[in-house]
């Protein structure tokens, strides 16, 4: 590798995509099927991932069909669908017991980065805010989308937030719209990625659990 590599002996910041990569599910496909739209909405977000669709208006398509439906299924999914990928709590407890910060960025929603930034002790989360109005969702999504360019904008804010150079960052990610962020990164990673993604990543991890970043990682 010619570029710098990221070192543990140096305060750095980690940055992580949620859906696919954090967790093993996506969460906007597991709230569709709720609706019995599943396959429907799964269509979509892979398309959205392999970067064939523009990801905020495919977004707001999916976000739309989910109108209507009880706000209380977003606890449901939480508690019944949503599971760490192997090896996430090693990787996170590891580099933050080396004084790196990590971050959740996600082009999913705020209601399952908030309960993940509290069990993970995360320093930063970014994602969607679901618009719910009298404990419905409404079908729309409220303030800016965070698409790609907002991933890699919060990479650079929150790197010069903590003071920490760009060559100390990683990012990691699985779909089209974490290719800035990772390009951007001292360290891109192309986690169990989509093929567009791993082609354009520094390395690809495509067996294993997060762990696997620490060996990147002196």
């Amino acid at each position: 590798m010619t570029h710098h590599q990221p070192t543990l002996s140096e305060p750095g910041l980690l940055f992580m995509d949620m859906d696919s990569t954090l967790i093993q599910c996506e969460c906007i496909d597991e709230i569709a099927d709720f609706l019995g739209i599943k396959a429907q909405i799964s269509t979509i977000t892979e398309r959205a991932m392999r970067g064939e669709l523009d990801f905020s208006a495919s977004l707001t398509e999916r976000v739309q069909l989910l109108a209507g439906l009880d706000a209380s299924v977003l606890e449901t999914v939480y508690q019944d669908c949503i599971q760490l990928t192997d090896g996430a709590e090693v990787l996170i407890s590891t580099v933050q017991q080396h004084g790196w910060k990590v971050g959740l960025v996600s082009g999913g929603f705020t209601y399952f980065t908030d309960k993940l930034k509290d069990r993970l002790n995360l320093d930063f989360t970014r994602s969607n805010v679901l618009e719910i109005h009298n404990n419905k969702l409404t079908g729309g999504i409220v303030g800016d989308i965070i698409d790609a360019d907002c991933k890699r904008r919060c990479l650079q804010e929150q790197a010069d937030i903590f003071s920490i150079p760009m060559q100390q960052t990683v990012a990691i990610g699985d779909g089209a719209n974490d290719l800035p962020m990772i390009h951007a990164a001292g360290l891109g990673i192309a986690f169990h990625a989509k093929p567009t993604v791993q082609a354009q990543a520094d390395v690809a991890i495509n067996d294993g659990g997060l762990e696997k970043v620490l060996t990147f990682l002196k």
